[in-house]
C-alpha cells in the first residue's frame, strides 16, 4: 500500500461528498433569493449571502482540496473521490451558481429595486448634475487615497490583498520620464465605501446609488495623465484563509496567532474573480501573476464580490420590502425585574432564540457581576463581536474582585482577532483567561454562576451553582437571526458537570466521567452511537425505533453507519441537516427508512436537536456539536438532557416537529443522486419558522 494511500472501514458509495453537498447549500439559498414569496431587499440578501458563503468555501474547502491536488494525494474523504476529479467538479459547479446568481441580479432584482425607486446607476445614464457631484466625490474622497502603481521593472506587481477590490488598467503612450508601460494596477482602499448613496435631490429618488468601480472607471484617466486607457477592469483573488502552525510547537498560542493573522492577508491565492468586459491579454496576465488556472478564473457580469451590497437594505427605509419586525418575547419570570436566580431555583428554563429573546442570559450575568452573593462566574467565548455587552459584564465582574474565568478560543476561524482583543481586556480587569486546549477548539456553550446563599439564615451560606448551556454562541446580535436552544438550570448534577469540565479545560489532569452531560472528545460520538444502536435493538425486539435529529452538518462515517444499520433494523429515522450531508437517505437496499431534509428560510438554522424514543422514555438532548470528525474528535463539545418532562415537550413541539411537517422551506434529499427537491406548497401552508415566529414571538409558549 503507497504511503499516502488510504485504508478505508466503509464503502465509499455510502456517501455523498462533503464539498459537492456544500454547493448543494449555496444553491438552496440562492433559491431564496429566486422566490418571488421573499420580500425584495431580503432577496438581495440571500443573494449577497451566497456571495459571502462562497468566498469561505474558497478560503478554507477549495484551497484544501486544491493544497490535496498539488501533492497527487489520495483522498482521505469517506466518499473516496479522487481530489483532482473533486477540483474539477468544484470549479464546473461554482461557475454554474454565479452564472445563475449574476443572472437574477441583472435581470430579475435590480430591475425589481429600480421599479421601487431603488436603482444602481450605471455611468451611461448619468445626468450632468450627477457627473458634477460625482467628480467632485472623486477629487475630494478617492484621489488622496489613490496610488496607482505602473508595472515596469522599477514597479513589480503589488501585493493584492486576500478578498481586496483591484483595477487593472491597460495603456497606451509613454509618462513624463519617457517610459513605456501598458500595464497598471490600482488598488481601492479599504477605507473607501464600495457604495455610495447619491443626495436624494440628485438620485431622483431617496435611494439612489452609484458603485466605486463605477466612479473610478469614469475618472481612472485622471490618475494617468496624457496617457491613454485603453482598458479598466476591476478583479478580486481570494487567497487560502486556513491558519497553519505547528501546534506541538507553540509555547504561546495567542503570540503565535498575532503572528499568523498577518500572514492570512497573503496566502497561496485560490481564485481570481474579473469583470465580464476584461480583455483577454489582461485575464491572462492576471492569472500568471497570480499562478491560476483558466479553470480558476470567475468572469462576472457586474461588481466583483456581491458582498458589498449586503447593507443596502439596511440603508433603504422600505419595510414593505424586508421580512416583518417581531418582538422578541421575555418569558415572565425571566423578566429583569424579577429575581432570575430564584426564578432559576424553582425550575429550569428554555429560550428559544430568536423568537425567544436573548436578553435573560445577558440580564443573567448582569445580575451576576452585580450581586455581592456571587463569588464566581467561568464562561466559554467561541463567537462573541468585537462589541460584546456580554464581555463587558464579564469585565465589569472581574473588577469587583470576583472570580471570574473565561475559555477564549482563540481559532474560532475569521473571529480571531476580536478574540484576541477581549481576552486582553479580561486580563487587563483581572480575570483568569485561558485558551483551552491545543489541538482541541473548545466549542461548547457554558455560563456558570457560583453563588453563596443562606438557606436558613443560620449558617454563613452554601455555594450553589447555576448554568446556562446552549447550542448556539453567547454573540448578541446573532441571536437575532439563528435559531438556537438555551437552557437555564440549577441542577446540581449538571452544574457539577459543568464544573469538571472548566476544571479540564484551565487545569491538568484525566476527566472524571460525568453525570449527566456528554462531552467530546471523551463520550459525545459514544454516547450518541450508542444510543443510536439502542434504537436499532428495540426495533429488532419487535418494538419501535424513532431517532428524529436535527444539526447543521452530518459528515461522520461510523455515525452515519450506526444509522445505516438502525433503518435496516426498522427504526424510522428522520435528520433535519441544514447544510452538508454525506449520509445517502432511501437508497434501497441501504437506507429505505431514512429521511432526510434541509429547512433554508428567513432565519440561520443552528440549532442540535437530539430525539432517541428509547421504548417510550423519549430522550432528548440538546448540543453544541455537529455530527462530523472535527466536532466529534477534535474540538471541546457538550449534549446536555433536558430532564425537565414540560421542557423535554416544548423541544420536540418547536425543535422538530414544525420541520418534520414544513411544506415551503424544507428541501429532501435524494440519496442516489444527492440532489435536493423543495417541497411543494399545498393548500394549507406550513412554514417551521412562520409557525415558531406566530406561536412564540406571538406570546405564545409554554414556559
Amino acid at each position: 500500500m503507497r504511503a499516502n494511500q488510504i485504508q478505508r472501514q466503509h464503502p465509499a458509495d455510502h456517501y455523498l461528498n462533503r464539498e459537492m453537498s456544500l454547493l448543494a447549500f449555496q444553491r438552496r439559498v440562492l433559491a431564496q433569493a429566486a422566490d418571488p414569496s421573499v420580500p425584495l431587499l431580503e432577496r438581495l440578501k440571500f443573494l449577497c449571502i451566497v456571495s459571502s458563503n462562497l468566498d469561505e468555501f474558497f478560503e478554507i474547502r477549495v484551497a484544501g482540496v486544491r493544497a490535496q491536488t498539488a501533492l497527487s494525494a489520495d483522498s482521505s474523504a469517506p466518499d473516496a473521490m479522487p481530489p483532482r476529479e473533486l477540483y474539477s467538479r468544484i470549479c464546473s459547479e461554482v461557475h454554474g451558481i454565479i452564472a445563475e446568481q449574476y443572472a437574477l441580479l441583472n435581470d430579475t432584482i435590480l430591475p425589481a429595486l429600480a421599479a421601487e425607486g431603488i436603482r444602481f446607476l450605471r455611468r451611461s445614464v448619468w445626468t450632468p448634475e450627477q457627473q458634477d457631484w460625482i467628480r467632485d466625490f472623486f477629487y475630494r474622497e478617492m484621489m488622496p487615497v489613490l496610488t496607482p502603481i505602473g508595472l515596469d521593472p522599477a514597479h513589480p506587481f503589488p501585493r493584492v490583498l486576500n478578498k481586496s477590490l483591484n483595477f487593472a488598467v491597460e495603456l497606451e503612450g509613454r509618462d513624463a520620464f519617457g517610459r513605456v508601460s501598458n500595464s497598471a494596477i490600482v488598488q481601492a482602499p479599504r477605507a473607501l465605501p464600495r457604495v455610495i448613496h447619491l443626495p436624494p435631490e440628485l438620485g431622483g429618488s431617496p435611494h439612489t446609488f452609484v458603485f466605486l468601480s463605477s466612479i473610478l472607471h469614469a475618472h481612472v484617466g485622471v490618475l494617468f495623465e496624457g496617457m491613454t486607457v485603453l482598458g479598466c477592469y476591476q478583479f478580486r483573488v481570494t487567497r487560502n484563509s486556513d491558519l497553519l502552525f505547528d501546534e506541538d510547537d507553540v509555547k504561546d498560542l495567542r503570540t503565535t496567532l498575532q503572528g499568523e493573522l498577518q500572514h492570512r492577508h497573503f496566502g497561496d491565492e485560490v481564485r481570481l474573480e474579473v469583470a465580464d468586459n476584461c480583455s483577454e491579454r489582461m485575464a491572462d496576465f492576471l492569472l500568471q501573476q497570480f499562478d491560476l488556472r483558466r479553470e480558476e478564473l470567475y468572469q462576472v457580469p457586474g461588481i466583483v464580490n456581491l458582498v458589498r451590497l449586503m447593507q443596502v437594505p439596511d440603508w433603504v427605509d422600505r419595510p414593505d420590502l424586508k421580512f416583518k419586525p417581531f418582538s422578541p418575547v421575555v418569558p415572565k419570570e425571566l423578566e429583569s425585574r424579577n429575581d432570575i436566580f430564584a426564578a432559576i431555583r424553582k425550575r429550569d428554563h428554555l429560550l428559544h432564540h430568536p423568537f425567544q429573546s436573548f436578553a435573560p442570559v445577558i440580564d443573567f450575568l448582569r445580575k451576576a457581576a452585580d450581586d455581592p452573593q456571587v463569588v464566581a462566574i467561568k464562561m466559554t467565548v467561541y463567537r462573541t463581536g468585537t462589541d460584546s455587552v456580554l464581555m463587558e459584564h464579564l469585565i465589569r465582574a472581574a473588577r469587583k474582585g470576583k472570580e471570574v474565568t473565561v475559555v477564549v478560543e482563540l481559532l474560532a476561524r475569521f473571529d480571531e482577532e476580536a478574540n484576541i482583543g477581549w481576552a486582553s481586556l479580561l486580563e487587563e480587569a483581572g480575570a483568569h483567561v485561558v485558551y483551552g486546549v491545543v489541538g482541541y477548539k473548545t466549542h461548547a456553550k457554558m455560563l456558570m454562576v457560583v453563588r453563596r446563599e443562606d438557606n436558613d439564615g443560620s449558617n454563613p451560606g452554601v455555594l450553589r451553582r447555576y448554568v446556562h448551556l446552549g447550542t448556539g454562541n453567547y454573540h448578541p446580535r446573532t441571536t437575532r437571526f439563528y435559531t438556537d436552544f438555551g437552557l437555564f438550570t440549577a441542577n446540581e448534577d449538571i452544574g457539577a458537570d459543568v464544573s469538571d469540565i472548566f476544571k479540564q479545560l484551565t487545569g491538568l489532569g484525566h476527566p472524571r466521567a460525568l453525570r449527566f452531560l456528554w462531552q467530546a472528545p471523551f463520550t459525545l460520538q459514544p454516547s450518541v452511537v450508542a444510543l443510536i444502536r439502542n434504537e436499532a435493538d428495540i426495533a429488532r425486539a419487535g418494538g419501535k425505533g424513532r431517532i428524529i435529529a436535527k444539526m447543521n452538518a452530518l459528515l461522520e462515517s461510523e455515525t452515519i453507519e450506526a444509522l445505516y444499520d438502525a433503518g435496516a433494523a426498522g427504526v424510522e429515522i428522520d435528520l433535519i441537516v441544514r447544510g452538508p450531508c454525506a449520509l445517502r437517505p432511501q437508497v434501497p437496499g441501504l437506507s429505505e427508512n431514512i429521511r432526510v431534509r434541509s429547512v433554508i428560510g428567513r432565519f440561520l438554522e443552528h440549532t442540535r436537536v437530539l430525539y432517541f424514543g428509547a421504548n417510550g422514555e423519549d430522550k432528548v438532548y440538546l448540543s453544541s456539536a455537529d455530527w462530523m470528525q472535527r466536532n466529534f474528535f477534535r474540538r471541546i463539545e457538550t449534549a446536555f438532557p433536558v430532564l425537565d418532562p414540560k421542557l423535554k415537550r416544548r423541544v420536540i413541539k418547536e425543535g422538530l416537529r414544525p420541520y418534520l411537517g414544513d411544506n415551503c422551506q424544507a428541501w429532501d434529499l435524494d440519496g442516489t443522486t444527492g440532489s435536493y427537491r423543495r417541497k411543494q406548497g399545498r393548500a394549507i401552508r406550513r412554514s417551521a419558522q412562520e409557525i415558531l415566529l406566530a406561536e412564540l414571538a406571538g406570546g405564545k409558549t409554554e414556559g
